[in-house]
């Protein structure tokens, strides 16, 4: 054991010290301290210093500007280790915590949630911190990490003794469509309350309306109902159906499509509900109203308007027909007049004097005279 001991204390003595200069020497960096407005983590360089890297408890490195800063997305409210390293040129490193611990960790609002919910509204819910003091307060923001510009939320929900505890924004869809950040502050005229925070998509927390029902129509043979899904922030769907013919057992089939057709439907019940084929580990939105389909002896039954337009098509086209038909028979009249036809004369017309002009196509008969007729055979 006393073997041992020299030769620890000259492997200590031969190892080197990181950050570690001569007592003459100023380091590298001085004045290490976070920007909170503009989420920079900033210091002042002295010396020959070719190159800084930093990092976020030791393990997200970010890209340093100007060898004089860092900028980060957002600000965690949990207290976490910013640092940075001298990589190149005289070793060191610095560190700083934020934000600095102090307060109560435990007064900061916990089970943070937020979903978008009946196409317009984003609602975010939270619990009371376990250690929060009797007066504390929590307001709700969101901010653009992009541009850090944050709204406050104002629509809140309280508990028994007064305590915000969920909030609702109306026509959220004006916000960031990549990143939101969700923030909770907390106040309290006894003690500092640290923040909550969390940061997602606006689509991912989309819990989808109902689908409403459009069309629907059917006969002996086929039947057809049509759907559609109201959304700011999805465009692409998937399907759920649930389906009951007579007494059976209700089924259920997914589909991408917006419409169900089936073939010798008979009698029979279909409800739809919609969930975001992108993000397919959120849960189904709430299913539509039922529809009863009696389908069994009836004829395909055309849409209101179509039956409409029909008739009136059918009543213009007779219409017209029949005026094409009166204009032929009045041109024909009058391009070609009718000339009267004579009888034969007979022994009786000419003892009388008289011989018939006779139309083959009229029952009556006018009787002509026929002064200027000469007879054959009386000279």
């Amino acid at each position: 054991m006393a073997l041992l001991r020299p030769a620890l204390l000259l492997a200590v003595l031969l190892t080197p010290v990181f950050g570690r200069r001569p007592p003459d020497q100023d380091p590298p960096i001085k004045s290490l301290r976070m920007d909170p407005e503009r989420k920079r983590l900033t210091w002042e360089l002295h010396g020959n210093v070719s190159e800084v890297t930093c990092s976020i408890n030791a393990k997200a490195f970010t890209k340093v500007r100007n060898k004089t800063y860092c900028s980060f997305l957002n600000l965690p409210c949990q207290v976490t280790n910013y640092s940075i390293q001298v990589t190149k040129g005289q070793p060191f490193s610095a560190w700083i915590l934020y934000p600095e611990e102090g307060g109560t960790p435990r007064a900061a609002a916990e089970n943070l949630t937020c979903w978008v919910h009946d196409t317009d509204f984003l609602t975010c819910s939270w619990a009371v911190g376990r250690e929060a003091p009797g007066d504390v307060q929590y307001h709700l923001y969101l901010e653009n990490p992009e541009s850090h510009r944050q709204w406050p939320c104002a629509r809140y929900r309280r508990d028994a003794r007064g305590t915000n505890v969920q909030c609702r924004f109306d026509d959220f869809y004006v916000f960031s469509k990549t990143q939101t950040r969700f923030l909770v502050k907390g106040t309290s005229n006894s003690s500092h309350v640290p923040c909550l925070d969390t940061m997602d998509r606006l689509a991912k927390l989309e819990v989808l309306a109902a689908p409403n029902v459009t069309s629907r129509w059917c006969n002996h043979t086929y039947s057809f109902m049509q759907w559609w899904v109201r959304s700011h922030l999805n465009n692409d769907f998937k399907y759920e159906l649930q389906i009951q013919k007579g007494m059976n057992l209700a089924y259920k089939q997914e589909t991408q499509e917006s419409f169900l057709e089936l073939r010798n439907p008979g009698t029979y019940t279909a409800k739809v509900r919609a969930m975001d084929a992108t993000f397919s580990y959120q849960p189904w939105g709430p299913w539509s109203v039922p529809q009863h389909f009696v389908c069994a002896g009836e004829r395909a039954r055309l849409p209101v308007w179509l039956g409409a337009l029909l008739v009136a098509l059918g009543t213009l086209l007779a219409l017209g027909l029949l005026l094409l038909l009166c204009a032929r028979f009045s041109v024909r009249q009058k391009l070609f007049p009718r000339i009267p036809h004579m009888r034969p004369p007979t022994s009786d017309n000419l003892q009388n004097g008289s011989m018939i002009a006779w139309d083959p196509d009229q029952d009556s008969q006018e009787e002509c005279p026929v002064a200027e007729v000469q007879v054959l055979g009386e000279r």
